[in-house]
């Protein structure tokens, strides 16, 4: 009873009927989020991540369930990175928040390889930090703020440029054992910008990646591949509507990998 009404006194922001209805069937329809979860959300402080703390607050607000969750910034150790306006808001809102103090500036001058992408590197090392926080903090579950554009754009990039099919997962098991779940995987990029426009949050954007720091040309595709999807929909308004259906009906048996065909003659003639 006492932490019911603790839940309904905290400070929340105001988030749109629409948005917190399709962020409510994405985790029914995956069972992202359940009784007893401790829940690492990683905050960047971007108009996702912000999205994102709001929206599990909402949750755990009214939801029938109890589960934990805390935020966590990755901090890679460049010169001038300040997260204290980060801190400050959350506090505002009794969301618990870590700066978790990482040299993962450092580490890059010498293990970046060759030619690759900065910003793949700087994601895959922020993972693995906000892997390590959980497991040291006994969390079950990272959150992060992928939305349905960005899957859709995944998807897009791995086929042009990685010759497969392969987008989003709303929830995975990582190899280290934690699930990694992704609340807003069904909502719009725009909705999220406007949640923070409307709220008048102050968000980080480009300028706190390290990639930025670095004196290498800026990787394209996923601007290119936006812009390129911005084209589609304008026009075809209702090109995000099918791309999500057609996430959702998956035929197997029409591609060219034999693997994945149910075809009985086929394991026949195999076995002869």
């Amino acid at each position: 009873m006492l932490d019911n009404q603790r839940r309904s006194k905290s400070k929340t922001i105001p988030m749109s009927k629409k948005l917190l209805k399709v962020i409510g069937k994405t985790n029914a329809e995956f069972k992202l989020i359940g009784e007893g979860d401790k829940i690492l959300v990683g905050l960047s402080g971007g108009k996702d991540s912000l999205a994102l703390i709001h929206a599990m607050k909402h949750i755990q607000r009214h939801a029938p369930f109890r589960f934990e969750f805390e935020a966590c910034t990755i901090k890679y150790g460049m010169p001038d990175e300040h997260y204290e306006f980060l801190t400050k808001h959350c506090e505002e809102y009794e969301i618990k928040h870590t700066v978790y103090d990482t040299n993962i500036f450092d580490v890059s001058q010498d293990t970046i390889r060759e030619n690759s992408s900065f910003c793949s590197y700087f994601s895959r090392m922020r993972r693995g930090a906000l892997y390590s926080f959980s497991e040291e903090h006994g969390f079950n579950k990272i959150a992060l703020g992928h939305h349905f554009d960005d899957t859709v754009e995944s998807f897009f990039m791995n086929m042009f440029y990685n010759g497969s099919m392969r987008a989003l997962a709303p929830i995975y098991k990582t190899s280290r054992g934690v699930h990694l779940i992704r609340p807003l995987i069904q909502v719009r990029e725009r909705q999220l910008r406007d949640f923070a426009t409307e709220n008048n949050l102050q968000i980080i954007g480009d300028e706190a990646c390290p990639a930025m720091m670095k004196d290498v040309k800026m990787p394209h595709a996923r601007a290119s591949t936006k812009v390129w999807l911005a084209e589609i929909e304008a026009k075809n308004k209702d090109a995000f509507k099918m791309f999500k259906a057609s996430f959702k009906h998956i035929h197997d048996d029409t591609f060219l990998d034999p693997e994945r065909w149910d075809r009985d003659d086929i394991l026949v003639s195999n076995e002869q």
